[in-house]
């Protein structure tokens, strides 16, 4: 167990690898309440999260959710969220524990709509049921069995999963297939031993972070800073071209003229843990830094993500300074796993 904002968290329960492999070939579920959940009500809701969020919300239904963030003013992050809308006068958002308070504050900062803000994450918990049977196994322990099965990504399903009330969203941190669950908190430990003996393995936060980097997954504090515009960090893609927020023209500014890094991946030829703030060379020359690292089960070899100079290609040679010894790899795509379709 060690502690995180806030909480004590388990870092395994079997072990890492095992745990990852749990996730890839079976279901794994992890406690995840220490991520913070808010609610937002009001007749102005969307055109308040639209002007503090990089992504559409205007395309979101009730039922549906996406992927976001919250830029500052000059277009680095204060966090990375999720946004869920409920209906047209309530969302919900999930943001990262390490940065509960202070997305409260900017959120009710820049409240001129004069919404309620809801913080609900005391009364709550929250469990994610990842991998390739982890859909088939909460149909079967729920009331909503089609609904589960057939939602779409980032799709909600409010339903029972083991006699539990729950607010599922099909969504997680892995790369695989799920679920992350919102319950009560005091339903919780009822909901995570149905769980468990419907044969989810319980999984610890070494695991998940393995798996989100295997699954080319960014994490706020590595990966996402205020100071670090999320272009360089290739999330181009979950930032709206068309409308205006706040930080959104130092962002387009990037988008247009790039950065001078952005986020790659290292494959080692070696079983060798890479950690952040190790450099990158290409050519005896320094070109980069890692962000995240880990050893990989799945590639059975040291992979990371690397803030790498703009003009260095994928599938470049290079090499990691490991504790002074340069290990050799290649720099290469950032998601080393994609879920096949069929999966």
């Amino acid at each position: 167990m060690v502690p995180f904002a806030g909480y004590e968290m388990p870092v395994q329960y079997a072990s890492i690898i095992s745990e990852a492999k749990t996730v890839r070939e079976g279901a794994g579920m992890f406690d995840v309440s220490h991520m913070a959940r808010l609610k937002f009500t009001g007749t102005s809701v969307l055109e308040y999260l639209e002007r503090i969020t990089a992504n559409d919300v205007s395309k979101l239904t009730d039922g549906t959710g996406q992927y976001s963030l919250l830029p500052n003013e000059t277009g680095g992050c204060v966090d990375d969220i999720i946004v869920y809308r409920i209906s047209e006068a309530e969302y919900r958002m999930v943001v990262n524990a390490a940065n509960h308070e202070k997305d409260l504050g900017w959120l009710k900062a820049h409240n001129s709509e004069g919404l309620e803000i809801q913080d609900y994450t005391i009364e709550t918990a929250m469990i994610a049921v990842q991998g390739p049977t982890a859909v088939s196994i909460l149909a079967k322990l729920s009331d909503a069995s089609a609904e589960l099965n057939e939602a779409k990504a980032f799709g909600v399903v409010e339903c029972k999963i083991a006699g539990v009330k729950c607010f599922a969203a099909r969504s997680g941190y892995t790369g695989e297939d799920g679920y992350e669950l919102i319950c009560s908190a005091e339903s919780a430990p009822t909901l995570w031993q149905s769980l468990l003996d419907a044969g989810v393995g319980a999984c610890g936060l070494g695991s998940r972070d393995t798996l989100r980097v295997e699954a080319g997954l960014p994490l706020y504090g590595h990966e996402l800073e205020e100071n670090l515009n999320p272009i360089a960090a290739g999330l181009g893609w979950v930032i709206s071209k068309t409308k205006s927020f706040i930080g959104s023209d130092p962002i387009n500014e990037a988008r247009t003229n790039g950065t001078p890094r952005k986020l790659l991946g290292v494959r080692l030829e070696s079983k060798r843990l890479i950690t952040p703030g190790m450099k990158v060379y290409v050519d005896g020359s320094e070109v980069g830094e890692v962000s995240s690292g880990v050893i990989s089960p799945l590639l059975d070899r040291g992979i990371a993500f690397a803030f790498i100079d703009s003009d260095v290609l994928m599938e470049t040679p290079c090499a990691i300074d490991v504790r002074g010894k340069l290990e050799p790899g290649t720099v290469v795509n950032k998601r080393f796993f994609k879920r096949s379709k069929s999966s």
